[in-house]
């Protein structure tokens, strides 16, 4: 299978679901998180600040549920109990599906900023992470996830989800380091003048 370079084009780095429950007990937030939040968290910031630096693009996202519970529809029929509602603890740093594009506007921009690789960081990479991937996939972007700087709700859903996005895409399994080198090595903006 053909391994692409790490970067195809233009990057933009995807923020998923990095919201404070990461870190709460399942009894608070409804979702089980495996361990090892806080340093995704650091990792995160990094890279966010790598990117900015380089001029690359990044878009944040996070889980949002109204508190009516109209907009989980079958979420709640899983292992998930109700989670990321508007107003409570964890849910603060807004989609209301797993995947980054369903009900949102985010192929359009990525499509404004002439985006070709996404490079996802987040949670769950089981959930949010993996479907996101996989409509990125479907759309034909270059999808890379950075595999220090996501956590799934178990290691084996997350060590899963890794290894069902590898199979979609051979070499989408990068580390923080290779991706802080990537971003120094980024000759030129990848959008002039944009807003970031």
């Amino acid at each position: 299978m053909p391994i692409q370079p790490l970067i195809v084009g233009n990057p933009v780095l995807v923020v998923v679901d990095i919201q404070q429950g990461g870190g709460m007990p399942v009894a608070d937030v409804g979702i089980p998180h495996m361990p090892g939040h806080a340093e995704r968290v650091e990792r995160a910031e990094k890279l966010v600040a790598a990117a900015r630096a380089a001029d690359v693009p990044v878009v944040f996202f996070q889980e949002v549920h109204r508190p009516s519970g109209v907009d989980f529809g079958r979420e709640l029929d899983g292992t998930e109990g109700v989670h990321c509602v508007e107003g409570q603890p964890g849910t603060d740093i807004v989609k209301r599906r797993y995947s980054g594009f369903i009900g949102t506007d985010f192929d359009i921009v990525l499509r404004g900023l002439r985006a070709s690789t996404l490079i996802l960081i987040g949670g769950l990479t089981d959930v949010c992470v993996h479907y996101t991937f996989a409509d990125a996939h479907q759309r034909d972007y270059y999808v890379r996830v950075v595999t220090d700087c996501v956590g799934g709700s178990s290691q084996y859903l997350h060590d899963a989800a890794l290894a069902a996005m590898e199979y979609l895409q051979t070499g989408a399994q990068r580390t923080t380091d290779e991706i802080l080198a990537a971003f120094v090595e980024l000759e030129q903006p990848v959008l002039e003048g944009a807003t970031r």
